[in-house]
Order: C-alpha cells, then structure tokens, then sequence
C-alpha cells in the first residue's frame, strides 16, 4: 500500500495536534511516509511541532515528520496539502468582530462585513500559496479548509479554472450530523444527508437511516424541540460554540421545514445576534483565552516532561478525521459521499451556475461528483442568491483593485444592507487591513 507526503499549512494552529493524534490513529487507513508542518509564524509552530516530534517517537516512530518555514521544504514531492493557514492571525479576527460590532453590525469570522474583510486576506495570502504549491507539487491535491471558505472558493475558482486538484472543504455540515447522531444516539456514520447551500449558509432536506432508508428528519425536528440541540463533542466546546448549537430550536421553531446549519443565525436573526454579541469580547478574545491556552500549555507540558504522559486523550480530533476522510477518499478512489464546495452548474437548479454551492457529493480519484438537488424554494433562494451576489462582487473588488466593487458587496450583503453603514465600516476596515488587503480604489 502507497504511503502519503503530507504538508499541513497552518501548522502552528490550534488544530494542528488534533491532526496529529488522527494520524497516528489512522495509519492503517491512510498511511503516511512524510509530514511536514509549514507556518510563517516560527514561533507558534516550533510549539507544535516538537509536541508533535514526541508523540511520533512514542506512537508512529517510522514516520518521517518535521517542520518548517521554508516553502521549497513544505511542497516538495507533496500528494496533498492541507490548506488550514489565518491569514492575519487571531489578533486580526478580533478586528473583523470589533470593527463591525462597534458600529451595530455582525463580527463574525466567515459573516457579514467580518467575514469580508476576512476574505480579502484570505484571497491574497490563498492564492499565493496555491501558486507556491504548484510550484513545487504540480499534481497534489490542495484540501482548502481555511476560512472563510466561501470567498476563498470563488477566488480560487477564478484564478486557477484548469487547476481539478484544489477542493474546497468545511467540516460544519459534517458536524451537525455528527450532533444528530449524539441526539439518536447512533453512529453519525449510519446517517445519510442530504444537504444544500452556500458554505456556512445552508440546509438539510433530509436525514436518512443509511440502514433502512428511512429519513429520520421528522424524528430530529421533534426531539429538538424537546430537548434543545448539542454538538457532538459538547463537553470540549466553549461556551459561545453552545450557544450557536442551541440557536438551531430557535431557528427550527420559526423554519420547521428543513435542518439548518449554526450559522443560519447570523442571517435570520441578525439583530438579534447584535445585540447578543459583546463588542469587547468576541469570539476571537474566547479562543485566544481558552482554546489557544490550553493547546499551546498542555504542548509545552509535553515538551517539558519529553512524554504524552495523559495530554494525548484529551486532544479533540473530529475536525481533522474529517479531513483525512477526504483524503483517503480521494487516494483509495472510494466514491463515498462527503458535502464539498463546488461550481454550481446545474446542482441547485434556479441558483447561476457559477455559484459555488455547498452539496453532498461522491469523491473518488477523480475529485468530486455533486448530487443533484433540483429547484429550492423562493425563501432559500432568495436568501443565498443575495449573499453569491455579496461574494461575487467582493472578489470583484479583489481582482478589480475596486473600491467600488467592494462597497457594492458590502452594501448588498444580508447583514449590513445598508450603503452608509457599508461605507462606513467598509473604511474602517481598510484601515485596519492595510498592507493585508489588496489596494482598493
């Protein structure tokens, strides 16, 4: 059996042990030869890495690891690349929520005027990476997870329209089948969903029992109401990430007919999630208290002892299971199903067919193979068509160097829709953003 080369970009990110325990404990599915981790951040991934040194020496001791900031180093003779780079960092998504936040907007890291700001990073930084990789790896699959992914897909869409081995990933949808499977009390595996949308904008139509066929979506519906709605790993989640699971009762008593994905909120109740939001401390300065601490503590506990000793067990991993799913689906020519981000082209049959839209598809060597959703209702159309409108115009103003383009795309978006406020925050942004963003004029 072939063994892999690995990169991991982003490889000082929070994430990154979680990766690192999913490949230890799926050696026999996927079997690696080399991974490497690649950052800019030295600092932050030299943490990481040597955590990760000790736990190969203890649990994978054949596998060639290491890490580094050099991009020849990184791509070299890769067969995939995991794309999870933050463009800016932590202390820049804390400005994609303050911003917006202080002037009675939504601060979210992928939505409304946080999440655009966000994108323009993302473009930049993405695209040259792409072309790095291709530098040196020609033929590797590039799994894109970085957010927001959205933007990202239709940038990249446009810049490399030959390129077949970049895909487009987002580990949400997967997660709330997950918590389905928590509230059935079945494995999520069982489960089969039917789902359509934008990325981190979509729906579930149906939840089927892969066993029987039988849709347990009216099951759901009624056991939410009932008893609210968790994510799977509830117990490792902060408390924001409860929050945003718990909103999908709210949603689902106002929008019984399909499943929504968390981040529907944001669009639906936009106000409301205003005024729930805290200007001062958002989602950003949360993982920065908790989330980055523990990671970047317990790694340096491990690196101090030169031993797992217990940390290893308490490291979540579901993110990164996914992930290598669609690897392995893709290096074994599975065909099983995954939901990806794809062109349009007829999925969603009265959305434009360069949208890229959020669907279950088969994947298999070839890259993915989209099922067809045929034609969704006015209400979910008109939702996602203004936000591919949103992001349509903003890459504009990406490969435009557009001012105009951008206040276009801010001022038409679902959560600013306003062209005072678009201007206003959209100002303000591009302070904030400079040196980072492309020049708009």
């Amino acid at each position: 059996m072939k063994k892999y080369n690995i990169c991991i970009v982003g490889g000082g990110s929070t994430f990154t042990p979680g990766f690192l325990k999913s490949f230890v404990r799926m050696q026999k599915e996927f079997p690696l030869n080399k991974l490497v981790l690649f950052d800019i951040d030295e600092e932050r991934q030299e943490i990481i890495g040597k955590f990760g040194e000790i736990l190969f020496r203890e649990q994978f001791p054949e596998l060639n690891f290491s890490y580094t900031t050099d991009i020849k180093e990184a791509y070299e003779g890769m067969d995939f690349v995991f794309m999870q780079m933050r463009s800016g960092g932590l202390p820049m998504r804390a400005k994609d929520e303050h911003i917006p936040l202080a002037m009675g907007l939504i601060g979210q890291e992928t939505c409304g005027a946080g999440g655009m700001a966000y994108g323009l990073r993302s473009c930049v930084d993405m695209i040259k990476a792409v072309k790095d990789i291709r530098n040196y790896a020609p033929e590797a699959w590039i799994l894109n997870y970085s957010n927001p992914a959205a933007i990202v897909a239709e940038a990249l869409r446009r810049e490399f329209p030959e390129d077949k081995k970049i895909l487009n990933i987002c580990d949400q949808p997967e997660n709330v089948v997950r918590s389905c499977s928590r509230l059935l009390g079945c494995d999520w595996k069982d489960l089969d969903p039917v789902y359509f949308g934008l990325n981190h904008y979509g729906w579930f139509t149906n939840i089927y029992d892969r066993k029987t066929g039988k849709d347990l979506l009216p099951k759901i519906r009624k056991m939410i109401k009932e008893n609210g709605f968790l994510p799977q790993d509830a117990e490792q989640r902060d408390p924001s990430w409860l929050d945003t699971y718990g909103m999908v009762e709210t949603i689902m008593n106002d929008f019984p007919e399909f499943l929504p994905n968390t981040y529907d909120q944001y669009y639906l109740y936009p106000d409301y999630k205003v005024k729930q939001l805290d200007p001062n401390f958002t989602r950003a300065d949360e993982v920065m208290q908790s989330r980055e601490k523990r990671v970047f503590s317990e790694c340096r506990e491990v690196i101090k002892e030169d031993k797992l000793g217990d940390k290893f067990e308490n490291i979540s991993d579901a993110h990164a299971e996914m992930m290598i799913n669609v690897a392995t689906a893709i290096a074994y020519n599975k065909n099983n199903r995954h939901i990806l981000i794809v062109e349009n082209n007829g999925i969603i049959e009265n959305m434009q067919n360069d949208a890229m839209v959020e669907v279950v598809c088969e994947l298999g060597a070839n890259g993915p193979r989209p099922l067809s959703i045929g034609k969704i209702p006015q209400f979910y159309l008109g939702l996602l068509v203004n936000q591919v409108s949103s992001e349509k115009l903003l890459v504009d103003a990406y490969f435009d160097n557009s001012y105009q383009k951008a206040l276009e795309a801010f001022t038409i978006n679902r959560l600013i829709n306003d062209a005072k406020k678009a201007r206003e925050v959209l100002d303000a942004l591009i302070e904030a953003n400079e040196g980072m963003w492309p020049e708009l004029k």
